[in-house]
């Protein structure tokens, strides 16, 4: 049953007498606590906090000495008290709960600052089981949720930029503080409690092996406010998780302007697509992604000659598109890039060289990752729905790790066969329904996001013909070329297409109940075709 409100009315204005502060971010902390002092506060404190605090020279009080009782437990228990919690959910002008404080001396709390273990820095560094779990907090969100339910009387800090507001507040206004303002640092106090638990209940989950937990949340901390989001009239912010895999969210950018939503969409796409191509398997790497599709994806004996190739592919949609690559940005392929406008280069390191050369186009975003991701590692992708949210773990299956069938007569030669797992690695980053043609180690045409796959395997067959006339080449690159579907050919009709466009060996995952006919229609052209069994699907 739904607990009854006494609807008492919250007041406007609260004067700060007493702070409670028990903080493992110490960022400021002494700062701040020698300008309440100065306003006449009364502080209170726990643990390290009270010893950087009174190390200062400052007048603070144990809140072992308010509650009577010693911190036990290692520091497990220390604020879990009457003493504590009373003072912070007291309603001030409630005279029962005035009479409670008096009979079992309670005192008020007026100001609470509390940050919470570091959980999410252990887990991101891979601390082992027992450390990740003692760096669980459990005092510190209790009385950060208890200060913001009580934020009629209480103001709850548990970010230190939000001090210098406060103490402008403080200032400004006799040392009070407004009922808006208490208001505005409860909803964010919530937020940051839910964050919290939501990274370790995920957690748990990874570590448990639990795909599909009863409840699952997903928290994250706002690292930047967009200017909009995939359209002007939208709004936006990008959150980061704390997961630390190399990407956009945690890659350094090193010069440009502030990213777009799309910008950053599209840039993880190209670098998920680049982690894929580990420069010591297949050496240097580029991806071209634009509109969260690729459009070019090659290798090279070179970064440049990658990149070339990669341009090559559709030259005319890769203007102000995203370049992903998967090992050191040079000089000599950096000026190359500025040749055509890009919005964003995204690579695991960069020369001294090359940002010389990328500094001459100062809106040229230019973010720099110490890494590639790791295509096999798990994770999960969600995604909203009306009423809903649809969570996955993140398609982190490889054709190097799949046991390969061939269905037809003909096998492809070793150099089909390495063009087939090229094609398919790209297929799995291109929008269903996907079709990839490509030929050492290029790719020669791309089609995308189509409803039927027969219009894909043309769009992708006529991108490479405009990529041959714009690049003055005798014929297509889908002349003798691999072609990759990330999902099964439903009728032969999509095959028969590819064939024409000059395709001589197919992959794809199989599982149509017409698997037969598509078959049949390869071997009647002596194509090889390979069956995966595994979908790629992306939506």
């Amino acid at each position: 049953m739904a607990v009854v409100s006494k609807k008492i009315p919250a007041p406007d204005k609260v004067a700060v007498k007493t702070a409670l502060l028990s903080v493992s971010d110490k960022t400021g902390i002494v700062d701040l606590a020698r300008a309440l002092a100065e306003k006449g506060v009364r502080l209170l404190s726990t643990g390290g906090t009270h010893k950087a605090i009174a190390a200062a020279g400052l007048d603070v009080t144990d809140v072992s000495d308010v509650t009577g009782f010693p911190e036990i437990m290692d520091g497990r228990v220390k604020t879990l008290h009457p003493k504590v919690h009373g003072g912070l959910l007291a309603i001030r002008d409630d005279a029962e709960h005035q009479e409670a404080m008096k009979a079992h001396g309670i005192d008020g709390i007026d100001l609470a600052v509390i940050n919470l273990y570091p959980f999410e820095d252990v887990r991101a560094a891979g601390g082992d089981y027992p450390t990740t779990v003692e760096n669980i907090d459990i005092g510190g969100p209790a009385m950060i949720r208890a200060s913001a339910k009580n934020h009629a009387y209480v103001a709850i800090l548990t970010d230190p930029a939000d001090y210098p507001e406060l103490l402008e507040q403080l200032s400004s206004d006799a040392g009070q503080t407004s009922y808006a303002f208490r208001q505005r640092l409860a909803a964010k106090a919530y937020a940051r409690t839910a964050a919290y638990d939501a990274m370790i209940s995920n957690w748990f989950a990874e570590a448990l092996s639990i795909d599909t937990p009863r409840h699952r949340v997903i928290g994250g901390v706002l690292k930047e406010e967009m200017r909009y989001g995939e359209n002007p009239h939208q709004t936006a912010g990008f959150y980061v998780t704390g997961e630390k895999r190399p990407g956009v969210a945690t890659a350094t950018l090193l010069q440009g302007k502030q990213l777009s939503y799309n910008n950053i969409n599209d840039t993880d796409g190209a670098f998920e697509l680049i982690g894929e191509f580990a420069p010591e398997k297949t050496g240097p790497a580029c991806a071209i992604i634009k509109h969260a599709n690729p459009c070019g994806v090659a290798t090279g004996p070179t970064l440049k000659d990658a990149y070339l190739r990669a341009l090559a592919c559709d030259s005319t949609s890769a203007f102000g598109g995203i370049i992903a690559l998967n090992q050191l940005l040079d000089a000599e392929t950096a000026e190359e890039i500025v040749k055509l406008f890009t919005e964003v280069i995204i690579a695991p390191e960069v020369t001294e060289e090359a940002k010389a050369v990328i500094a001459a186009k100062k809106n040229l975003r230019l973010l720099v990752t110490g890494g590639l991701p790791d295509p096999r590692s798990r994770g999960i992708t969600a995604k909203t729905v009306a009423g809903g949210l649809l969570v996955q773990s993140r398609d982190n299956g490889m054709i190097d790790d799949i046991e390969l069938k061939v269905v037809t007569k003909r096998q492809p030669t070793a150099q089909e066969l390495l063009d087939l797992k090229f094609a398919y690695t790209v297929a799995k980053h291109v929008k269903s329904n996907a079709i990839v043609y490509a030929k050492d180690g290029q790719t020669a045409g791309i089609g995308a996001g189509q409803m039927s796959r027969i219009d894909s395997a043309r769009i992708a067959a006529l991108k490479a013909e405009d990529a041959a006339k714009a690049m003055g080449w005798a014929e297509p690159m889908t002349k003798g070329s691999a072609v990759a579907s990330e999902a099964f050919f439903p009728f032969a009709d999509g095959l028969l297409s590819a064939i024409a466009a000059g395709a001589t060996a197919v992959v794809q995952p199989g599982g149509s109940m017409r698997d037969q006919e598509v078959i049949d229609a390869a071997n009647e052209h002596n194509v090889a075709m390979v069956f995966t069994g595994m979908r790629h699907f992306r939506h």
